[in-house]
């Protein structure tokens, strides 16, 4: 018998004897053992859809918005906070991000909100920062739809705002006086607002924490177009008055624009709940 034939009779008769060979030569009974059970894999946890913030950087194009004594143009300011906030947003990997504008371009108040609501987001906010006849004046805001503003200031603030180009129910709201324009924004809007109250509470909160400067009562109330959504909680913040000198100096300056975009980035977190592990 050859060296090959004999390694392989022998690794036959292993093969046999673990497989449980008795004494009398034939093949043990079967194990009386259960096999192993083999768990099942886990099935997979859905993940929730990320959430849609939709950005608005206000006025662009034609509409230069607020100008600061120094020539800043506040369509400037706000799209590139806006684009350093869709960063922050995008970095997390938990939302989507669509901008009403992402270049110097002129878009309807009413078509902002048309494309919030085509893509069905979760969240809007309008990004501005504002004038003030009073030079002094200066600090953070957060604006919520109201059927009345609070105060002369936030109505004036609307109207301006809404003259901008926006039409209701093919009725130009820039021929219609304050007061009536300011009634039909306020009329369009359903369900949202306690949602809206609610993530203006936490920006204003957000702000605070990170030192932003802010105005007195700086939750307020107005008529403004962009707010006027029936599903979409949206709140427009006004980031600082070009119209004081050192509002506009900080507007301008890259380290507080990104200081600016990370504290509504953990405002957006709070607001869904998303943010116990993200620092401003």
């Amino acid at each position: 018998m050859s060296d090959f034939r004999r390694r392989h009779l022998l690794a036959v008769l292993a093969g046999v004897s673990v497989l449980g060979m008795g004494s009398g030569g034939a093949l043990a009974a079967p194990s009386k053992r259960r096999p192993k059970s083999v768990s099942k894999p886990t099935p997979a946890v859905p993940m929730d859809k990320p959430k849609l913030v939709f950005l608005d950087p206000g006025h662009g194009g034609r509409d230069p918005g607020a100008l600061g004594s120094r020539g800043t143009q506040e369509k400037t300011v706000v799209l590139a906070i806006a684009r350093d906030l869709r960063r922050e947003l995008l970095a997390g990997n938990r939302y989507r991000v669509l901008l009403s504008r992402t270049t110097d371009s002129f878009v309807p108040l009413r078509e902002r909100v048309a494309r919030a609501q085509a893509a069905r987001a979760d969240l809007f906010l309008s990004l501005h920062a504002d004038a003030h006849s009073d030079r002094d004046v200066r600090g953070a805001s957060v604006y919520t739809l109201s059927e009345e503003a609070t105060d002369r200031e936030a109505a004036a603030l609307a109207a301006r705002e809404n003259r901008a180009g926006a039409s209701l129910s093919g009725m130009r709201l820039s021929e219609q006086p304050d007061n009536v324009a300011q009634t039909l924004v306020a009329m369009s809007q359903r369900g949202t607002v306690n949602d809206s109250r609610r993530l203006a509470d936490t920006v204003v909160a957000t702000f605070a924490r990170n030192g932003v400067r802010l105005l007195p009562r700086t939750h307020r109330q107005a008529g403004f177009a962009v707010l006027t959504s029936p599903e979409i909680p949206a709140a427009l913040v006004e980031l600082g008055y070009l119209s004081n000198a050192q509002d506009e100096k900080l507007l301008t300056v890259r380290q507080h624009q990104l200081a600016l975009a990370r504290a509504l980035r953990a405002s957006v977190d709070a607001y869904f709940g998303t943010g116990a592990t993200r620092k401003a």
